[in-house]
């Protein structure tokens, strides 16, 4: 009798494929690019080398997300993960090259972080019998609620606009998400499972003649490019940037952790030690990959993880294929410059849903949890009062060191590693004081 397959493991039509994969990339476009243009930016790179950058961050991004998803020996953690590069590295990356030798010192460091997770993936995965539901449900919560300012500044029309905040671009941003709802309410089967990409589109379509964005940029862009390794020259490796860079990876460990958490809890995945090793072993195998290509540290891309609960498509091989077109991205520029003239405000409206979504899972997963003769609201309480505050509050910890910033600035990092630490105080390392007073 043939056993029934996984949705995880199902193969999918190749149009719908081809549909749903571009969805994915779509949704993770802006944040993928982000991190090369900022430190391109800050290291005042030329355009070609700016635009070199953006090209190979693509291309190992799409190799990373393929490794991940379709899995190589004991390297890929085969759920419908996306990988990018990881915005916790930004500040780092930006000090090192500019005090500490430019891009070679930061791939020097990037190369010896990624082996690092290569070597660390076993030991660190063991920490996942210490995940519950009020640990996921927690971890999922925050990963969305960190993830809306994000939407939200991309609905204004994205950080350091002209425009930003202009109602046109609020009121194009509302259109695409009530677009998307509608299409949610009045359709069934496949065209609700790409109402995201329907939402893009039609928003993309509507802006070009509003003056939204405009599509000149695609004909002055090169038809073929790739990445060779080195290109910015050979690595350096000073100890100091190796340090940051490895504590960054460490961080980057548990935000990936909490993804894999809710991809594995929205799939209906059991997310083994062995499973959450081999996830987090590919991270640091692309991360070093990276730093080989001219590019910057890979993770799980918390973007998608909101488009996998909100579409229900639970097909790893359906994110293989956004991998694969990231490739085709990387190899070929002018298809990254038609993705890249997309209006902000238009990826905003498709952010607040995707989001959101996220959110609501984890909030979904919290009802599980018993709140009776116990401290667990207490401890979801905290965890996600303390992430918010670099979320509501950019700049409390500014006066903190560059070292300590990289930890404590990511709302995800310090909600994950608290409500881990508060659930081990309160659930496993309890006194006979605290029991007799539940």
């Amino acid at each position: 009798m043939k056993s029934e397959v996984h949705p995880v493991d199902a193969r999918l039509p190749a149009a719908q494929l081809g549909t749903l994969g571009l969805q994915h990339v779509l949704a993770m476009y802006a944040g993928a690019v982000a991190v090369p243009l900022i430190v391109g930016g800050a290291l005042k790179l030329p355009p070609d080398q700016l635009a070199y950058l953006i090209n190979a961050d693509l291309l190992i991004s799409g190799i990373a997300t393929l490794i991940q998803c379709v899995g190589v020996w004991r390297f890929g953690i085969r759920l419908p993960i996306m990988q990018g590069c990881t915005f916790a590295a930004v500040t780092p990356m930006v000090l090192i090259g500019t005090t500490q030798g430019g891009l070679p010192a930061i791939y020097g460091a990037v190369i010896v972080s990624g082996l690092l997770v290569v070597a660390v993936a076993p030991y660190f995965a063991k920490i996942v019998r210490f995940f519950p539901p009020l640990v996921t449900g927690t971890i999922i919560t925050i990963i969305g609620l960190s993830l809306l300012p994000v939407a939200a500044r991309w609905a204004a029309g994205g950080a350091g606009s002209a425009s930003y905040g202009e109602p046109r671009n609020i009121a194009m941003a509302a259109a695409v998400l009530l677009f998307i709802l509608a299409i949610y309410r009045l359709s069934k089967g496949f065209l609700g499972r790409v109402a995201v990409l329907a939402g893009i589109a039609a928003g993309t379509l509507v802006a070009i003649p509003l003056g939204f964005t405009d599509f000149s940029n695609v004909g002055s862009a090169a038809l073929f490019g790739i990445s060779t390794p080195f290109a910015f020259g050979l690595p350096t490796f000073q100890v100091t940037a190796i340090i940051s860079m490895c504590v960054v990876m460490l961080v980057s460990m548990t935000e990936t952790t909490g993804d894999f958490v809710a991809v594995a809890e929205m799939t209906g995945s059991e997310l083994t030690p062995r499973r959450l090793a081999d996830g987090l072993r590919a991270d640091g195998f692309s991360t070093a990959l990276g730093g080989v290509f001219n590019t910057f540290p890979y993770t799980a891309f918390a973007q998608n993880v909101g488009l996998v609960g909100l579409t229900g498509v639970r097909s790893r091989w359906v994110v293989a294929t956004a991998g694969g077109i990231l490739v085709l991205l990387g190899l070929i520029p002018v298809l990254g410059a038609v993705i890249a003239a997309i209006p902000q405000p238009v990826l905003g409206g498709a952010g607040i849903a995707m989001f959101g979504t996220v959110a609501a899972s984890g909030i979904r997963t919290l009802s599980k949890v018993s709140y009776e003769g116990n401290h667990n609201l207490v401890i979801v309480a905290v965890s996600i009062g303390v992430a918010a505050i670099p979320v509501g509050a950019p700049d409390f910890y500014d006066q903190f060191p560059h070292w300590a910033q990289t930890i404590l600035d990511s709302g995800i990092s310090t909600g994950s590693l608290l409500v881990i630490t508060l659930n081990l105080v309160f659930n496993h390392l309890r006194s006979a004081p605290a029991e007799r007073g539940m």
